[in-house]
């Protein structure tokens, strides 16, 4: 299965399909049509029916081969790479039994070097799929679509193994939020999903961040220097000044584990504008709701010092703790743990410090947990793929369809 594996990724991760968060059409590139339009003709050619919409969802039914009536369950993966690093023209590399040592990544100067990334040492005599150091590699979420689809094509090749009625899909746009956006829970029809979205072995996950943005907008007073005494005001300074009020120990390179924190992506501007713009995360709903609290306590202390309140925040959420929706339903929690222990895979629970389509999915009324994918460094050129844990991943699916398919 490794070589099929191998070469399925190979041919995705070469599609560009790099998401645009500036444009406004659903999927927010047109280059996503490219890899959609693939699968669906790879999933017609295994035999299955499909249906794809408007926006790039596409669906795929593998019908049961049981008699009894068992759940529907879903499996989902994004086809769209990150749009913070370069996705064009990506050339994978494999590394055929890696032996724990850094590596060089093409012609270039990057180096995947386990002292910076100790994960690697988990993947020792793996055979990898690495970048040439120019590219992302796109393993996220291309190594979900793989898994699915090779789990999908070894049901259909082994029909000695039963399961129930099984719901694929392919969606856009998760790497810039818009994932669930336009997903149509009623026209998926299943009964609870998971998402192949990942990273590291044993990763099953059903807790994620509670997630805001927020826009601080400063106006200022732009006077001459030269007789701006008493009349001035300084956007960037009251920019600054708003920041230096947020506690410093709680952004994301000083948080793990449950920590919380407010995270500053941009600050531009000059005397007369300032804008910052943040996003803020918390497992705990009532921590989360304080922090977007404190921003307007920040907010209104500054302006307490102006007449025209100068500062102005406004904050909206993107997604909840999809913890809330999933742990009431403990089987679809037990059911991939009961597969992992027949893999003899260890299941690693900690929560995601990040969101998956799962978070806000549950909460459009299909509970989704998310499954390792067996990659890591998503998002830049350091990106691998481990062909092993991916096999694994392959064979997680097979198992929850034929666990799901089993009467209690």
């Amino acid at each position: 299965m490794k070589e099929q594996i191998i070469n399925r990724l190979t041919r995705y991760v070469k599609i560009d399909t790099q998401s645009d968060p500036n444009s406004q059409s659903t999927p927010s590139t047109d280059k996503q049509w490219d890899l959609l339009r693939l699968l669906e003709n790879e999933l017609q050619a295994f035999g299955l029916s499909t249906d794809i919409d408007e926006y790039g969802y596409l669906f795929a039914t593998l019908e049961s081969n049981v008699d009894d009536e068992v759940p529907t369950v879903g499996f989902l993966a994004h086809v769209d790479t990150s749009p913070d690093f370069n996705a064009t023209n990506v050339q994978p590399q494999i590394i055929d039994n890696y032996d724990g040592q850094a590596l060089q990544l093409g012609d270039t100067h990057r180096v995947l070097n386990p002292s910076v990334f100790p994960e690697l040492n988990q993947v020792v005599g793996h055979t990898l799929m690495v970048t040439d150091g120019t590219s992302l590699l796109g393993a996220d979420d291309k190594a979900g679509v793989v898994e699915i689809m090779e789990g999908i094509k070894y049901l259909i090749d082994h029909p000695e193994i039963k399961h129930g009625r099984i719901r694929v899909g392919f969606t856009p746009d998760e790497e810039i939020g818009r994932g669930p956006h336009k997903f149509d829970v009623a026209r998926f029809n299943a009964d609870f999903a998971y998402t192949m979205d990942g990273s590291q072995l044993g990763e099953l996950q059903f807790e994620s961040f509670n997630a805001a943005e927020a826009t601080v907008t400063c106006h200022g007073v732009n006077v001459h220097p030269g007789s701006a005494k008493n009349a001035m005001v300084n956007a960037i300074n009251l920019g600054q000044q708003f920041n230096s009020l947020l506690p410093p120990s709680e952004v994301p390179e000083r948080t793990e584990g449950y920590e919380g924190f407010y995270h500053l992506m941009s600050f531009e501007g000059n005397v007369e504008k300032a804008t910052l713009q943040y996003i803020i995360r918390d497992h705990d709903k009532k921590q989360f709701d304080l922090r977007k609290k404190r921003m307007m306590e920040i907010r209104d202390d500054i302006n307490t010092h102006y007449e025209d309140f100068p500062v102005k925040v406004d904050v909206h959420d993107q997604y909840y703790n999809m913890a809330e929706k999933i742990k009431p339903l403990q089987h679809i929690i037990d059911i991939p743990k009961r597969v992992f222990a027949k893999l003899d895979i260890e299941p690693n629970t900690e929560p995601i410090r990040g969101g998956t389509d799962g978070s806000q999915l549950s909460f459009m009324g299909l509970p989704t947990p998310n499954i390792f994918t067996g990659c890591g460094n998503f998002h830049g050129p350091f990106e691998y793929a481990s062909i092993d844990v991916m096999e694994k991943a392959v064979q997680v699916v097979v198992g929850i369809a034929e666990e799901v398919a089993k009467k209690e």
